[in-house]
């Protein structure tokens, strides 16, 4: 186990690069803290993977993190969060949070009528691990889901309020809006990238949750909690880790934070699976 300190970085991880949009929502709750990320996009996407697989991987990617002193890991990746999430709580002893049980507690606090819907990629809302998780909390629920495969690519190209972008939000979203929800879960990490053409879509009458923010919340509170909180302004750089592409990386990083991304490193895939 690693020796936890308040000066340790937090350790993220994703398949990719969606996670980052969980990195700055962090980063503005916690300003004081940094961050060690690890985006494997050489085996990106988790979502066509086994449930084995995506555990091995998880696995394997928590222990690289574990190698540069992360006092936490967050698992900012809605597939592996779904499957992974009670392994590595299992196999690690130090605090793991992933994005569906915080998503999913906003959800249940917003909710003033009880219809929740939930988008995701095809994988996320195939395992029905939001719905699963949704109905533990609350029995009562109605619970409405939608694959929503095709906004992953437009964030990524950086077509973030593009016409194209609105036609098949209005495509995606129209049984949603048909369907009287109050509350709707983003279910995947590039998703807040399209928040302003989902909320002008689904309408200004339902609360959006970005798992994102709600996981950033349970990350402050852990931190308080367990003396991990760093309450100094000195902290060191963030670190970028991925397996592979590293400049299409860096492109499409600095879209998503909005800032410059430095200290970069392309890792090799020995170094998780050796």
């Amino acid at each position: 186990m690693n020796q936890l300190s308040k000066a340790n970085p937090i350790g993220i991880f994703d398949s990719g690069i969606g996670g980052l949009t969980v990195v700055k929502k962090i980063d503005s709750f916690l300003p004081n803290e940094y961050f060690v990320y690890f985006g494997d996009t050489a085996r990106v996407p988790y979502g066509s993977k086994s449930n084995s697989t995506v555990i091995e991987y998880s696995i394997q990617n928590t222990k690289f993190l574990l190698k540069k002193n992360v006092k936490m890991v967050v698992v900012a990746c809605n597939t592996a969060s779904s499957v992974a999430i009670r392994k590595l709580e299992d196999t690690f002893n130090l605090p793991i949070i992933g994005m569906i049980e915080p998503g999913s507690r906003m959800a249940v606090e917003e909710t003033k009528n009880g219809r929740i819907g939930v988008i995701g990629t095809y994988a996320t809302i195939n395992n029905k691990a939001y719905y699963s998780e949704l109905k533990r909390l609350d029995k009562k629920l109605e619970i409405f889901e939608k694959p929503c495969p095709l906004f992953v690519p437009l964030a990524e190209e950086g077509l973030l309020e593009h016409k194209a972008t609105y036609l098949i939000a209005e495509d995606y979203l129209k049984s949603l809006r048909e369907l009287k929800i109050d509350t709707l879960i983003l279910g995947c990490t590039h998703y807040p990238l399209l928040s302003k053409v989902i909320q002008e879509v689904i309408g200004n009458e339902v609360k959006l949750i970005d798992s994102g923010i709600a996981a950033s919340i349970l990350v402050e509170k852990y931190l308080r909690e367990l003396d991990l909180y760093n309450n100094t302004e000195l902290r060191s750089a963030n670190e970028f880790y991925v397996s592979d592409v590293p400049n299409k990386f860096k492109e499409v990083a600095e879209l998503f934070l909005g800032k410059p991304v430095n200290n970069l490193k392309k890792i090799d895939l020995e170094e998780l699976t050796g």
